[in-house]
């Protein structure tokens, strides 16, 4: 592809991604913010990579890079344009073959000041959030540093949903959440459903103030990290 036209292209997509599902950014416990990030989100639609970038803010958006399926998204030369052309997307085997690539991939994203989007269920769903694979507890382990950020994506399921090919036009949330405390000595079931159930918690939030939390409180909730 003309290098030239990837601007061009990722400007359109994300576009027409905004006009058909509003792709809107609800920063409930977080605020955007230019340091190493795993955006964990539930999984429903083939559109989930493009709403989830398409909400984050331009500059962050330049330098987080969605973790995506290579079996589907290398599957055909347009897919792959798509996904690594306009998305920076980083392509990983799933099936099992090259764990230790994969995680050294991912790893050397993070380690380099830069952010990655994932969805820990391994597949889509419809609508309900599944049980984590482990693959977000061992690059939790691995890259310590980066902030652990749930993205509730609401509605999109209803949008595009699995086995459907047409579009449903609707409204739809991102909603980005508190960074994950850090527990120490937490074993792998524990943490994961603990992020399970942050990403579900936060898919159902609380609406009697109608407002989401201010700056200061964004801020204050994004640096509750500790050392592991």
């Amino acid at each position: 592809m003309i290098p030239l036209l990837q601007p061009a292209l990722r400007h359109g997509l994300l576009g027409l991604t905004r006009l058909l599902v509003g792709a809107r950014a609800s920063w409930e416990g977080s605020a955007p913010a230019d340091v190493p990030r795993i955006y964990f989100a539930n999984h429903t639609s083939h559109l989930d990579t493009l709403a989830v970038m398409a909400a984050l803010p331009p500059a962050l958006r330049a330098r987080t890079h969605p973790v995506a399926a290579l079996d589907y998204w290398g599957g055909s030369a347009l897919r792959r344009l798509v996904a690594v052309g306009c998305l920076n997307a980083l392509l990983v085997d799933r099936t099992g073959k090259a764990t230790a690539e994969v995680m050294d991939a991912m790893a050397a994203v993070l380690e380099s000041g830069q952010s990655l989007i994932l969805f820990p269920e391994g597949t889509r769903g419809d609508g309900t959030v599944a049980p984590f694979k482990s693959g977000l507890y061992h690059l939790a382990q691995r890259v310590p540093a980066a902030e652990l950020v749930p993205v509730s994506i609401e509605n999109l399921h209803r949008v595009m949903p699995k086995g459907m090919p047409l579009l449903v036009p609707l409204i739809c949330t991102m909603r980005f959440g508190a960074p994950l405390d850090v527990v120490e000595d937490e074993d792998k079931a524990a943490f994961l459903e603990r992020a399970r159930d942050a990403l579900v918690s936060l898919s159902r939030p609380q609406t009697q103030s109608g407002t989401q939390p201010d700056s200061q409180s964004d801020s204050k909730s994004t640096g509750q990290r500790t050392a592991r």
